[in-house]
């Protein structure tokens, strides 16, 4: 283990020994329009108590060029390239240390970004931190407990603007002419990968929100490149964070305390959003350039209020390492999702989130790379592994089965003592349930035991067994209940509704629709399953759906008879979130092989036109293409192919459908069109092009679904690359550059040894360019080239990862992982994984264990669909 990677011991000794009181940051980006200047100057001046005479402060990828402790300076050996050793601290007095250095700019979204803009050739500068990155700009203990005060000063080129986490506070004349020295106000505490800088010349508008009691004003602002301040609905987004303001400072109980609000819409952005306490950072992907479906907007408005919550779950009280993560992240994620709606901006937030972010968790907890939602985190290299379907959407799954276990209004009570308990401090799951026993009256040490403590989905399946007459002799709910780790029973408590539902006739005739049965049946699980009563004596439903409502966390499988009426019928039940509850058990059970991915797709095309929820139509559309592309048996895939095109293509033509659901069509037929090089499928590929309207009336082809358009006939051969470099003329912006990446990368003409050595080499290109490649490299037409290009990944896995930055490495591990022969590859990398690969770093294992279980799953559900 090398000293980039911090661990929990080390942390833990750390905190013993001081106490952190001010960091004063200057760095001076004034050369950062220069692309030969890798560099920027930083210099930290750091004041704390230490009750041990040596220490050591983070530093990452940097150069010091010197470190002064208590007045007295340090030789230059002091540094590693990681981590600067202090000696000769005070143990009785206050600490004073400076180090004075220069950090790299990055290309790879860690640290100080920097990203030049081709469309207009200005560069713009954001920071993003976490978990462990802000030590690649300023020198720092870079753990989340030891907060302090910071203070920001930044020089730039004039007529820049810049912003921190606190106002700016005064501006004055830059070391050289034609730049400008920043200062910002002092933080209140702080953890080091929340602060913040952000530097160019980004567009800006201002806007001020008052509490409604009168008691607190903030200063708002929304910034962007100029490219993109067209797409910048400002109303729209001043007026959700004006309601989620409100509601977050009346439901938590706590001022709003970081003074102003700026969010700031970032190019190359590795996430979706950054919780920067007031300096919120969002990818620019979220200033749509074209129309965009209600559930694209839902996602924006989910991602800002998730962001917002922060700013207390997070940022106010931070967890004190990594094991905690989901202290901040789950409890955002259900906030973001609870907030939607109880600020009246989308009712459907929670069917979204049963058809989509619930199935990443239940993906993710299967693999064996599951861990409890409090997990065991030695290191921050595991730490930035864990930002995953378990962290984020099982945790909020879990959360709101705990509000029905607790109560909303005792939930809510227990956060607000939290925060008055714990402000501007770290803390762990103790402090946290001290709390909310106290405001439920419940004792939550089975609940914390059983679901925060192990792994795992528990599976719930109805089994009914039938009486002589046809009615129900007895409907029990059986569940499976393990730890996937140690593979021991456990007994996890689910509150949870049973739905039985019958077939009946439509008036005026049609197709009979699948109606619920008075209301559902509440039933209380503990590990053991249980018979519903209720149910005993009644006449057989079409359709048992276990967990109607979505109460809880489990995997569901649908008995014989349900999964026949399912497929049959599912687009014919009134309820969007027992339809999206449906289509999700739908999808599990083609994933595991129950489910044919003929009977799946068949239930697709079958009832898309019906599904008016638009984060469900999205999901099952791509769920759709991966089922062909994963999991049929390839003797069936180019039938398959021409059948899904041919569909969807003919449900795009209907008119009886809306405006999201054509375009969530157009997408999808754009997406499949790549796959088939059929004329008639070119043919009309070439006319969306041309005259859209005349193929698909009411269809708005906006620069996003034309660059997907142009892909497809690219990557079928259709037409020669000289297509996409004409499509460049129409958008040669950032975003059009980088599609004209992907496409060249999907064209049959490409040589993909020279792509895949390209990517290869560190630092050629920028994380958004190395997901452009390898997406044209994996056109599914590509396949069979690209794993030849790639040659034996396991022999250069190890190379990648110490080549790479992390969040590269990661990528390009993942994306050049072989696809064409799933049982072949997973014998490889279980090979490699037993020997070569051992003593791999702990997280490259994990992807590597990771993509062989998903080559495994493939392999075997490949079989069952012979």
């Amino acid at each position: 283990m090398t000293t980039a990677n911090l661990t929990r011991a080390e942390a833990r000794s750390r905190t013993a020994a001081l106490t952190v009181d001010t960091y004063d940051v200057t760095l001076d980006v004034t050369g950062a329009e220069e692309p030969g200047n890798a560099w920027f100057d930083t210099t930290t001046t750091i004041t704390f108590t230490s009750s041990a005479p040596t220490t050591f402060l983070d530093f990452l990828d940097g150069q010091v060029q010197r470190v002064v402790v208590n007045g007295a300076d340090l030789p230059s050996a002091a540094y590693d390239g990681a981590r600067v050793a202090l000696g000769e601290l005070s143990t009785e007095a206050i600490n004073t240390v400076t180090v004075v250095g220069r950090g790299r700019y990055s290309t790879s979204g860690q640290g100080l970004h920097r990203f030049t803009d081709p469309a207009d050739g200005n560069t713009y500068l954001y920071t993003q931190y976490e978990p462990s990155d802000s030590r690649r700009v300023y020198a720092q203990f870079d753990q989340p407990d030891l907060k302090a005060h910071h203070t920001f000063h930044i020089a730039a080129p004039e007529g820049w603007l810049v912003w921190s986490n606190q106002p700016e506070v005064a501006t004055g004349p830059g070391p050289v002419e034609g730049t400008s020295w920043h200062h910002f106000a002092p933080t209140p505490p702080l953890s080091t990968y929340l602060s913040a800088v952000m530097a160019g010349p980004y567009h800006r508008v201002s806007d001020q929100w008052t509490s409604e009691d009168g008691s607190l004003t903030v200063d708002l602002g929304l910034a962007c490149r100029p490219d993109r301040a067209k797409h910048l609905d400002a109303e729209v987004l001043f007026d959700l964070t004006k309601r989620g303001l409100e509601f977050f400072n009346r439901e938590f109980g706590y001022p709003y305390p970081w003074g102003k609000y700026d969010q700031i819409f970032v190019p190359e952005y590795n996430l979706g959003a950054m919780e920067n306490p007031g300096c919120v950072t969002f990818t620019e992907q979220y200033l749509f350039r074209e129309a965009a479906t209600r559930s694209q907007y839902a996602g924006r408005c989910n991602t800002l209020l998730h962001e917002m919550s922060h700013m207390w779950f997070g940022d106010l009280v931070t967890p004190r390492w990594w094991d905690d993560l989901w202290l901040k992240e789950s409890f955002a994620e259900f906030m973001g999702t609870h907030a939607s709606i109880a600020i009246d901006a989308f009712a459907e937030a929670w069917v979204g989130f049963a058809g989509r972010r619930k199935a990443w968790a239940y993906s993710q907890d299967q693999l064996p790379t599951t861990h409890p939602i409090v997990a065991d985190i030695p290191d921050v290299e595991a730490a930035r592994q864990n930002f995953d379907g378990i962290t984020y959407a099982k945790g909020a799954s879990v959360l709101k089965q705990l509000v029905h276990y607790v109560g909303l209004q005792p939930f809510f009570a227990g956060a607000r003592s939290y925060f008055a308990a714990h402000a501007y401090g770290s803390t762990s799951l103790a402090d946290l349930l001290v709390e909310l026993e106290r405001s439920s009256g419940r004792d939550l040490g089975p609940w914390t035991k059983a679901w925060l403590e192990t792994a795992g989905p528990d599976e719930l399946a109805a089994r009914v067994t039938t009486a002589d007459d046809g009615t129900m002799a007895e409907l029990r709910i059986e569940q499976t209940s393990l730890d996937a780790i140690s593979g021991q029973r456990v007994h996890r408590p689910h509150v949870i509704a049973v739905g039985l539902y019958d077939l009946v006739e439509s008036e005026g005739g049609g197709e009979p629709r699948l109606v619920r049965r008075g209301a559902p049946i509440e039933v209380e699980l503990a590990g053991e399953g249980a018979v519903v009563e209720a149910a005993s004596g009644q006449l057989l439903p079409a359709l048992v759906l276990v967990n109607d409502g979505d109460w809880t966390y489990a995997k569901v499988r649908l008995d014989e008879r349900s999964a026949r009426a399912a497929v049959d019928h599912v687009g014919h039940v009134d309820d969007p979130l027992a339809r999206a509850l449906l289509w999700s058990q739908l999808w599990s059970m083609t994933r595991d092989g129950d489910l044919l991915v003929r009977d799946y797709l068949r239930a697709v095309t079958t009832h898309a036109a019906a599904e008016d929820d638009a984060a469900t139509l999205g999901s099952l559309l791509s769920q759709a293409q991966s089922a062909i592309e994963s999991f049929e048996h390839p003797d069936r895939v180019p039938t398959a192919r021409r059948e899904w095109v041919s569909a969807v293509r003919s449900l795009l033509g209907s008119d009886a459908i809306s405006d999201d659901q054509r375009l969530l069509l157009a997408r999808a037929f754009a997406v499949a069109a790549a796959t088939v090089a059929d004329p008639e499928v070119v043919d009309d590929v070439r006319d969306l092009l041309k005259v859209p309207q005349v193929v698909v009336p009411a269809l708005e082809v906006g620069q996003d679904l034309r660059w997907s358009l142009v892909s497809a006939l690219v990557a079928t051969g259709s037409e020669t690359t000289g297509v996409a470099e004409e499509e460049l003329v129409r958008d040669n912006s950032m975003d059009g550059r980088t599609r004209l990446r992907q496409v060249l990368a999907s064209s049959p003409e490409a040589d993909p040894r020279a792509l895949v050595d390209g990517l290869l080499t560190p630092g050629a290109l920028s994380n958004d360019h190395v997901d452009a490649v390898i997406a044209g490299l994996r056109t599914p037409l590509r396949e069979e080239a690209t794993d030849g290009a790639v040659g034996d990944l396991f022999a250069r896995a190890t190379a990648i990862w110490a080549d790479h930055s992390i969040e590269i490495a990661q990528r390009l591990v993942r994306g050049l992982f072989p696809t064409a022969r799933p049982a072949e590859t997973a014998d490889r990398g279980r090979a490699w994984l037993a020997g070569e690969g051992a003593e791999a770093p702990a997280a490259l294992r994990r992807i590597v264990l990771e993509q062989v279980d998903f080559c495994e799953r493939r392999a075997r559900v490949q079989s069952a669909n012979a």
